[in-house]
């Protein structure tokens, strides 16, 4: 490559990395984007994507069960867990394909190969061949990958991560899940939908330990009606991989060890930032547990040097680190309008029932000793869940009770991840409560319990 001068050098091509490129581009730099594997990262290639496919599939294969109620009769109803996979590895590798088609429809310069800082504005790639770029402006974009444990060495056999429990071949006949997070979570949604054993096992006292506890109820009853152990408040001892499987030695919630014998352990301990080997020491840029340092603007230690997403700044949230990046370069480009709303990031837990949140939880705002009200209101009393058979759960505001703030919101049960978008949208226009329950709804929809848990926030709900 001819002129390897540039205005924005992208390190990572996932969603944080490559939105920036892009709108970089729009904004009439001159882009480089250097990318080692798949366009797309981890959200695209192994993560957000697959996932929420195979979800799909479990979805349907949960469904089947209920036909009849329906007026549909089908004949025996057979589940293939290896073909839902083989259908996840194709929409991943479809999303793959448009960055690569977005690239060149905005011009930015794909470098194939792992980059390295090298300072004062210059990366180093090691590619097919090795070249030096030299850019105004570096963005880190380089992502995550999955924690392990120290007694639970991941070996994609008997010891799984998310990047091998998202395309799999067959359904084991029993899985043990190490983490009740997100990741976890949804992966024992998928595999006890297609006829998997399934036991989680978390360290603390609730399954999705950062939602509201009323919501992480209603997902733990869920699980164990549909026979799936959670076992709260259990700490891993000890690890035996055996001839058949996995032998794990848990300290239970009662003090006392409990055994736990599984054909496969899927470690979702949470995801650890990739930042070895990219140049930081030697470019000056500082790094604190694990993740790079960087200012509420995005800048590390090192000028004109930024970082965005899974290796900067928690959450580790792909619709968090696409805002990032649209946002740092808006202000490079002298087009900004703000910095990012760290407060009112929504959180997704795409599980059956689904989980949806931003702002405070009810806990959370009595720790900080807030005056509050608040607002719950169940799809059991909501027609449009009723006609679905999506009566679990509820929809829940947490409101500040003198100004009528809307402190947090709260959803468990259909669509959450869709209807979550109306509080982030409310809260990002400083909405009261009383407005989001005057702007009329249409009816019958799920939407309409919104308004119906602010009514309740504000001691009038209508159909309870």
């Amino acid at each position: 490559m001819a002129d390897t001068n540039y205005d924005l050098i992208v390190i990572g091509a996932g969603p944080g990395g490559y939105v920036a490129a892009i709108r970089g581009a729009q904004l009439g730099m001159k882009v480089a984007c250097v990318e080692a594997g798949n366009l797309g990262g981890v959200c695209n290639n192994v993560g957000c994507i697959p996932t929420k496919a195979l979800l799909e599939s479990a979805k349907y294969a949960k469904k089947s069960g209920s036909f009849a109620e329906f007026g549909i009769n089908v004949g025996e109803v057979t589940l293939d867990l290896g073909v839902a996979g083989k259908r996840a590895k194709k929409v991943a590798e479809s999303g793959s394909k448009g960055v690569a088609y977005l690239f060149k429809k905005n011009k930015v310069d794909l470098i194939v190969g792992w980059a390295r800082l090298a300072g004062d504005g210059k990366v180093e790639v090691e590619g097919k061949e090795k070249s030096t770029l030299t850019g105004k402006h570096i963005i880190i974009a380089t992502g995550s990958r999955p924690r392990s444990l120290p007694m639970l060495k991941i070996d994609g056999d008997r010891i799984w991560s998310s990047d091998t429990a998202v395309f799999p071949e067959s359904a084991p006949k029993s899985l043990a899940i190490i983490g009740a997070g997100a990741i976890g979570m949804e992966f024992a949604d998928v595999y006890n939908a297609f006829g998997t054993k399934v036991t989680i096992v978390e360290a603390l006292d609730q399954v999705l330990p950062l939602e509201d506890h009323e919501c992480a109820a209603v997902v733990e009853k869920s699980y164990r009606k549909r026979g799936m152990d959670i076992l709260t408040g259990a700490r891993l001892e000890k690890a035996e991989i055996t001839k058949t499987g996995v032998t794990l030695t848990l300290n239970g919630k009662d003090g006392k060890p409990q055994t736990l014998e599984a054909e496969r352990v899927l470690v979702a301990v949470g995801r650890a930032p990739i930042i070895d080997d990219i140049g930081l020491e030697k470019a000056g840029v500082k790094t604190e547990r694990g993740s790079i340092v960087v200012n509420d603007k995005l800048e590390t230690t090192a000028k004109g040097v930024y970082a965005i997403g899974d290796c900067g700044r928690a959450p580790l949230l792909a619709h968090k680190a696409s805002h990032e990046g649209i946002i740092l370069v808006e202000n490079l480009a002298g087009q900004g309008h703000g910095w990012v709303d760290y407060n009112n990031i929504p959180n997704v837990t795409y599980c059956h029932p689904e989980v949806a949140s931003c702002g405070l939880t009810e806990k959370a705002a009595k720790e900080k000793g807030l005056d509050i009200t608040i607002g719950m209101f169940p799809w059991s009393a909501n027609g449009r869940a009723r006609t679905a058979n999506e009566t679990e759960g509820f929809v829940k505001i947490v409101r500040d009770a003198k100004y009528s703030e809307i402190l947090g919101a709260h959803i468990v049960g259909p669509n959450a991840s869709e209807l979550i978008g109306e509080f982030i949208l409310g809260r990002h226009l400083e909405a009261t409560v009383e407005e989001m329950e005057r702007a009329m709804h249409p009816h019958p929809t799920l939407s309409e319990a919104i308004a119906e848990a602010a009514l309740s926030a504000l001691g009038r709900v209508i159909h309870l």
